[in-house]
């Protein structure tokens, strides 16, 4: 049993990402199937451990951009006994603007959210709780390319924002 947190900005391809890999498998937990409801966090964490506590594994497509937001849901992994994975996004801040920018509806966010999220965006690390890490980078001709997370090679592998 797993539980997989999506890290990284709004289109960076996180949900087309789970649609490919985990849709058939994975619980999807998305703060964005509910935009309006009250009590997000309380919601999203109570859908997981339910989730987890049937036994099934979660995939929570969030950009889940810092160590604190990160850090409940991991605690909520490991009492629950699941593998906890986190798949990092490559977040090149023009490709995701550019990728939200033909989106439609309440798919597409604003410019200043994707910025907000950049600023605020830090990397994982092992030492946050994490069994395995990924980095993820997008095919422009469709597809994703996996690789595993390497301590210390952050800016080789994945554009990082200014900290």
């Amino acid at each position: 049993m797993d539980l997989v947190l999506f890290i990284g900005l709004q289109g960076s391809g996180k949900s087309s990402f789970f649609r490919e890999r985990f849709a058939a498998t994975h619980v999807h937990v998305s703060k964005d199937l509910w935009p309006n409801a009250r009590k997000r966090e309380a919601r999203q964490r109570r859908l997981i451990a339910e989730a987890l506590a049937r036994g099934d594994s979660v995939v929570v497509d969030n950009t889940n951009p810092l160590v604190e937001d990160r850090a409940p849901l991991i605690a909520i992994g490991q009492e629950r006994g699941a593998r906890v994975v986190g798949y990092v996004f490559e977040s090149d801040l023009e490709t995701c603007l550019a990728r939200n920018a033909g989106r439609v509806g309440r798919a597409r966010v604003s410019d200043k959210a994707i910025h907000i999220t950049y600023r605020k965006l830090r990397w994982p690390s092992y030492a946050e709780g994490f069994n395995a890490l990924f980095h993820v980078r997008a095919r422009p001709e469709g597809g994703f390319d996996v690789r595993e997370w390497r301590e210390g090679d952050e800016s080789e592998r994945v554009r990082r924002p200014d900290a």
